[in-house]
């Protein structure tokens, strides 16, 4: 057995070192290919989840500007009705909003039939559903109260996924979830929120197997983008959703923030190609490589940086004194960051 193993490990190294440069000029040209003969999405049938406010509402925004007919969902639905007027100015033939609870199976359902019983068919299913704890794990009163991490970021993509694909396979449609660079970064206080985007990604890799060549699977893995989260919007330890700016800041520190039109762009044009992946922006797929061939320095570089020691206030955290440094936020944050309007209905 020892010699098969090293033999395998020869000959995984040798393939590797052989098909990689030409597997990377493929790569290239299937790119150009399919940026030059991108998918035309007018008169066809978007379906957003969570699509009242951050990524989900500026990809309604980006379709609409296509010409596409959209079934958008969330919880708020005063919230929800503004997104669907303001996509209809923008250029979207028919809009339907419709509340939904994406951790809720039959209303992912509900989702669907309504865009079939509207218009017929469906051609674009996008999953932007997200909710964030931030928390110590041994700081964590109940361990369930972090439950809503996987009901909704994972769960919803899995109700979603279940009851759209086999519409999708009639269209040969595409799926676009909005996952995170979290999956692969360790960052310290979101282990919940990291857990819940590494299975999303692991689940719609597998699927994307199984559902080949019918059906394209979009899996997008922003960085810190324009959002409520990123306004200090998220779970707290007793599992409460609050707002709360300094623990925003000791997390985040001093990270671009990408505004979120310029990511929303990227995602549809990014759907339209038949991307498998797209991590927005490009420079954050950098740490992908980063932490696989440097995983212990990552490690140390989260610790040192981003927690304290015991008995003293994380707002005493490196991160957070680089942050509140004169003119850093003011060069690494949008305005909408720096002074926060967080939709509440």
């Amino acid at each position: 057995m020892d010699l098969i193993t090293g033999a395998l490990n020869i000959i995984t190294a040798a393939a590797f070192l052989f098909f990689f440069p030409p597997y990377l000029a493929f790569k290239s040209l299937s790119y150009l290919w399919r940026s030059i003969f991108s998918e035309n999405v007018a008169g066809k049938v978007v379906v957003i989840a969570a699509a009242s406010s951050g990524i989900g509402e500026h990809i309604a925004y980006e379709y609409a500007k296509r010409g596409a007919f959209l079934v958008i969902g969330a919880r708020r639905e005063n919230a929800l009705r503004e997104v669907a007027e303001r996509a209809l100015v923008l250029g979207s033939p028919r809009v339907v909003p419709l509340r939904l609870d994406v951790s809720d199976d039959q209303e992912c359902r509900r989702l669907i039939e309504e865009a079939i019983n509207q218009f017929g068919r469906l051609d674009h299913l996008v999953v932007s559903a997200g909710v964030t704890p931030v928390s110590m794990f041994e700081d964590t009163f109940e361990v369930d109260n972090f439950s809503p991490a996987m009901d909704i970021n994972f769960w919803g993509v899995v109700y979603t996924t279940y009851y759209g694909a086999p519409y999708l396979r009639m269209t040969k449609g595409k799926m676009v979830v909005i996952a995170s660079s979290m999956s692969w970064l360790n960052a310290p206080r979101l282990s919940f929120y990291n857990a819940s985007k590494a299975a999303v990604v692991s689940f719609l890799e597998t699927v994307r197997v199984e559902v080949a060549p019918d059906i394209g699977i979009t899996i997008v893995t922003p960085g810190l983008t324009e959002s409520e989260v990123t306004k200090g919007k998220f779970l707290n330890k007793e599992g409460k959703m609050v707002v709360d700016q300094d623990m925003r800041d000791v997390v985040m520190s001093a990270v671009p923030v990408e505004t979120v039109g310029r990511c929303a762009g990227a995602v549809v044009k990014s759907a339209c190609r038949g991307d498998s992946y797209l991590t927005w922006p490009p420079w954050m797929g950098a740490t992908f490589f980063v932490k696989a061939l440097c995983p212990e320095a990552v490690d140390w570089f989260n610790h040192w940086y981003l927690l304290t020691d015991p008995g003293v206030p994380p707002t005493q955290a490196i991160s957070k004194k680089v942050v509140d440094l004169p003119g850093v936020k003011d060069i690494m944050w949008p305005d909408s960051i720096r002074s926060p309007t967080i939709k509440t209905n």
